[in-house]
Formats: structure tokens, sequence, C-alpha cells
């Protein structure tokens, strides 16, 4: 475990890159700090996730790197170049089962790629369906619409969805939070697998610093707000990775280690709850 200072001494090259990025909000009373001084990277082929307090600035920090608000200081930048704006390098999935209900599940998983970005002729886009039904379990499911499907089946359409599309990255707010406990572990292991097989690079927003273990390669605690990096994480635990490795000595005793630190920014949280609002 080490401070955020460490990450700079990483060796492997960073695609995204938060360079000292604040972001303010303003509000009927004042400039709400959001984000104060972050620094951190993402590398070819890493997964990355984010645990703090809820309301701490974690999906802000995804948002800049979506593209979807800017830093009001300090830069985020792909492969050198500032984010200005969303992208199709950059897929975004959200807890809420972001899907058409007008389209069944074929036409869901295509729509990504009949846009301009990633338009694809009809048969490379059929192969592309076909393929990410399979992945995720769909297959049999092509004409059923999102009404008639579970959450769990819902968020493996948003995912095939996401996937075919080809981006590079995976932006993933808390994808799997509304899920009962085991769907969430069938959809961690999915994740997983298909991750085996594809080459991307993830952010993944969790409030489980199980789920963040299990599936990470490093983890960023981040602080009460405003948001800090207040320790990293090198998650030393092999791919690929299985469900016996909750079970692993010390898997629970990393666990328990980094449970405590988010805890301890719970007790910051509560504190300046307790002293009012701060802007």
């Amino acid at each position: 475990m080490s401070d955020g200072t460490a990450m700079s001494r990483r060796t492997e090259p960073e695609r995204i890159v938060l360079d000292h990025v604040s972001k303010d909000f303003p509000t009927a009373s004042g400039v709400l700090h959001a984000v104060e001084d972050v620094s951190f990277g993402l590398g070819e082929g890493q997964f990355v996730s984010l645990v703090g307090p809820s309301g701490c600035g974690k999906t802000t920090l995804l948002a800049m790197i979506a593209g979807f608000t800017r830093p009001t200081r300090g830069s985020v930048t792909l492969d050198g170049r500032p984010i200005i704006g969303p992208g199709p390098d950059r897929g975004v999935i959200f807890q809420e089962y972001a899907v058409f209900p007008w389209l069944d599940v074929h036409d869901n998983i295509a729509f990504g790629l009949t846009l301009r970005a990633n338009r694809t002729a009809p048969p490379e886009r059929e192969a592309v369906v076909d393929r990410y039904l399979q992945l995720m379990g769909l297959k049999g499911f092509e004409a059923a619409y999102p009404k008639t499907l579970s959450g769990g089946m819902k968020q493996r359409v948003a995912l095939a969805r996401a996937y075919a599309v080809n981006s590079p990255f995976l932006l993933m707010d808390e994808p799997f939070g509304a899920l009962d406990a085991q769907t969430r572990s069938a959809m961690q292991d999915l994740l997983l697998e298909v991750l085996e097989q594809e080459n991307k690079t993830v952010l993944f927003i969790t409030h489980s610093v199980e789920e963040a273990l299990y599936l990470s390669s490093r983890i960023v605690v981040i602080t009460a707000r405003p948001a800090r990096i207040r320790h990293t994480v090198t998650v030393p635990f092999p791919y690929p990775r299985r469900q016996e490795l909750h079970r692993a000595p010390e898997f629970l005793d990393l666990r328990d280690e980094v449970h405590a630190l988010v805890m301890r920014e719970y007790a910051v949280q509560e504190r300046q709850r307790e002293s009012g609002p701060s802007l």
C-alpha cells in the first residue's frame, strides 16, 4: 500500500492522465469544492477501482474522464491530448439499466454500431452482436424487450452494448450496485471472463471493498469531499481470479485493511455533516 504520491513511480505507460485536477461547482451559498488536486493515471489494460464515501466526488472524477464535464483546474488527457468531450473510445456504464425500452435485446446491442462514430456494415454488425450475445449469456433472448428481463439480464444487455462498440476504455459507475448478492457475484465473474478475452482498460466505481479487490489491479481510496487521493493499493492477486479467492487469508487481510481506510473517511464525512455544510 502507498500514498498517492507513489503512483508516479509506476513504469506502465499511462494513456489517461489526471494531472492536479480540481473541480468546483457554483451553488446558491458559494462554491462547492468537489475535487481537489487529484493526480493519477490509467495504463493500458489496467483495472482501477475508486472507493470512498458516498458523495465524495468519485463520479465527478469519472465524468471528467468521460468528457461530460471539464476540470476547473488541472488537466485530463488521453494519449497526451485534452479530453474536451465524450468520445467513442470511452464507453460509460451506470448503475441504472441504460437500455432502450423500445428496442429488443438484439437492437439494443447493435445500437452503437448504427451510429456514425462506430457504424459497421450489416454483416459485420450481425457478427459482432452474435459474439456478444454468446459472451454475455443472452443467446435465445434476442427478441426480448427490456420490460421482460430481470435486472441482471438488463445489465448484461448494457454491458454487451458497451463492449460491442469496441471502446478501449470502460468507465463503470457502480454497475452492479442495484443487483442482489448472487447476481452481483455472477456479473463480476462474467466481467472478468470477458476481460480475459478483450483488451480493455477499466475505471470502476464501487462502494464494496471486496468487489474492488476481486476485480481490480489497483485501488484508489478517495477521501471525504473534496475528493483527494488518500491511498493507492496495488492488488497482489494474479489473474484469472475465481470465487475461491474471497476465502484466502491474504485476501481477507487486505480487505480488512482497505475497509479500515474507507471507514476513516466515512468518519470524516460524518464530522463534516455534524459541523454543517462546507463549501
